[in-house]
């Protein structure tokens, strides 16, 4: 039986303390690291909103929604712990890494095109080190960063050496905070590295055009594999393309307009993560789709179920 509490615990160094929900014996499926955040919106068109997000929280939001046991390791200030609460409520178990600050970004669409946006990170929480992270039992660890000050290679190599499957989205280190605190898109020079430690990697068709010279997703996601990552993730403004194994997958979005954009590579990677621990990629990759479409549709993470996905998938998607 599950015992559920809350306690302060200490990490490997004892250097950090994360304060967490306590679950004897849980046993999780995908385990989320990185930022909670607070997200202002600034769309071209209509009224400007703030609203609690990061990669995390819309992953775990989906991972929890279609059935999966979730954890999610997030750093931020311990007096905004309130936004962790849409997670609680669908199931999902928080461990509180304590920062003076919880990461604040801006997202300003300056044109109708929701692929062209300006990213701005006004606060962040800071780099997260391995000592910050609990040992838990999970089939898989997903790192779910906005920008390169959540993530390093000490990280990567720590939660590998633990023995743990590790997936990643390259806007954790493609998206480059600059001292205007302007994100700006470049390179990154150990891109072949954290690839080869992957098991899944996900990346948008502008992310995959920065890494590899491409913006032509299969070519892109030929090179990607080329570096030792078995399977890729490439989403763009239509649709979604999976590499496996020496073959190219492709679902185009039923979506009907863009008005939940935000969050759309997270949210269809975290689809497919979760799916495809029982389900092939095809299957997979439809599944994805059709999930992330309905997310598309309006704003803030899926809140749809299981049934809405396979009804989608059934009217769009077959």
């Amino acid at each position: 039986m599950d015992v559920v509490g809350v306690r302060t615990s200490e990490t490997d160094s004892g250097s950090q303390p994360i304060k967490e929900s306590i679950h004897m014996a849980k046993e999780y499926d995908i385990t989320f690291v990185g930022h909670m955040c607070y997200d202002e919106i600034i769309p071209f068109e209509g009224e400007r909103h703030i609203a609690p997000g990061s990669a995390v929280l819309c992953g775990a939001m989906v991972a929890a929604r279609i059935g999966k046991k979730v954890a999610a390791v997030v750093k931020m200030a311990e007096k905004d712990e309130n936004i962790l609460q849409s997670m609680k409520d669908v199931g999902v178990d928080t461990y509180l890494i304590p920062s003076e600050e919880t990461t604040f970004s801006q997202v300003l669409h300056e044109s109708a095109n929701m692929d062209e946006r300006t990213l701005t990170l006004v606060k962040s929480a800071g780099l997260i080190s391995i000592s910050d992270i609990p040992r838990l039992e999970t089939r898989c660890v997903h790192l779910a960063g906005i920008s390169d000050t959540e993530f390093d290679m000490d990280l990567i190599q720590g939660l590998k050496s633990r023995g743990y499957s590790l997936s990643t989205d390259m806007q954790s280190f493609v998206r480059h905070v600059t001292p205007s605190r302007v994100i700006e898109y470049s390179d990154v020079a150990n891109k072949k590295e954290i690839a080869a430690m992957m098991d899944k990697l996900k990346l948008d068709v502008v992310e995959a055009r920065i890494l590899t010279g491409t913006d032509d997703l299969e070519k892109a996601g030929i090179i990607i594999e080329s570096w030792g990552c078995p399977e890729v993730i490439i989403t763009q403004s239509d649709g979604v393309l999976a590499r496996v194994k020496g073959k190219t997958y492709y679902e185009k979005f039923s979506n009907s307009n863009v008005s939940g954009r935000t969050g759309r590579g997270d949210t269809t990677f975290a689809a497919y993560l979760s799916h495809r621990f029982d389900h092939d990629v095809r299957e997979s990759l439809k599944f994805a789709a059709a999930l992330v479409s309905i997310k598309m549709e309006s704003p803030g993470p899926f809140s749809g179920t299981p049934e809405d996905v396979y009804k989608r998938l059934k009217e769009k998607h077959s």
